[in-house]
């Protein structure tokens, strides 16, 4: 597990700012939800913690370490280390079980370590029964599972999730989130979640942050955020009352 710790992080596309100055402190393994309406950064700001994206200015660290800078080889070391799930999505033209095994095969881990890890996932979101089946056939949560297994199978220290369950049924929220409080729990793994769903961050968070228009305007644990908020704005969001 491993804490990640972002210092005044700022991203500018040409005349808009989608992170404007955000500072947070994501502990070793808790669970942090990130909420806010859509088009306020969320997003933008796993993409840069996941280094797909560099910030405009500011940092991230990963545990002691600053990591944006970061190149080559010590650049790659640092990816490892984490994982992401998108909200759409991603899987390869191939066997649901040749997805899940990919990501321990470029690793090279031994072939009868993969066989073992590789059931143990697929037992765990229930894709035993879809094993053979071409990923790309798959409705969207089974393939939004297969996406999570592929990713939880490399045991990253730090779990990144962009909406995970949107617009999926409660069977496989469920499952989903199952999977995500088991690896925090079992292997304290550090997970950082943006999410729509008030009630997925008060199911599974330790702690809640709330960002509007880029900024991070409000942390506190789940029943502080979502009972007792100390800014108007994250009041007028968690009751609803917010317009977009």
């Amino acid at each position: 597990m491993a804490e990640i710790r972002v210092e005044k992080l700022t991203k500018r596309y040409g005349e808009i700012t989608s992170v404007e100055n955000v500072s947070l402190n994501v502990k070793k393994g808790e669970i942090f939800a990130m909420i806010g309406p859509s088009g306020t950064g969320k997003s933008t700001l796993l993409r840069i913690i996941d280094l797909l994206e560099p910030p405009t200015s500011g940092e991230v660290y990963m545990d002691s370490l600053a990591i944006c800078s970061l190149k080559g080889v010590d650049r790659l070391a640092a990816i490892k280390r984490m994982g992401i799930v998108f909200q759409r999505p991603i899987v390869f033209n191939r066997s649901v079980l040749d997805n899940i095994r990919y990501g321990l095969e470029i690793r090279d881990i031994p072939e009868a370590e993969i066989e073992v890890e590789v059931q143990l996932y697929l037992n765990m979101l229930g894709l035993s029964d879809f094993a053979d089946r071409n990923a790309l056939l798959l409705s969207g949560g089974e393939a939004q599972r297969v996406a999570l297994a592929r990713t939880l199978v490399c045991h990253p220290e730090v779990l990144l999730l962009d909406e995970p369950t949107a617009n999926l049924d409660p069977i496989n929220v469920t499952i989903i989130e199952d999977a995500i409080i088991d690896a925090n729990r079992k292997e304290g793994t550090t997970v950082l979640i943006a999410t729509h769903n008030m009630f997925q961050a008060k199911r599974i968070a330790h702690r809640v942050g709330f960002m509007l228009a880029g900024r991070l305007i409000e942390t506190g644990t789940a029943s502080k955020i979502f009972e007792r908020p100390k800014d108007p704005r994250t009041e007028s969001f968690v009751k609803g009352e917010m317009v977009f």
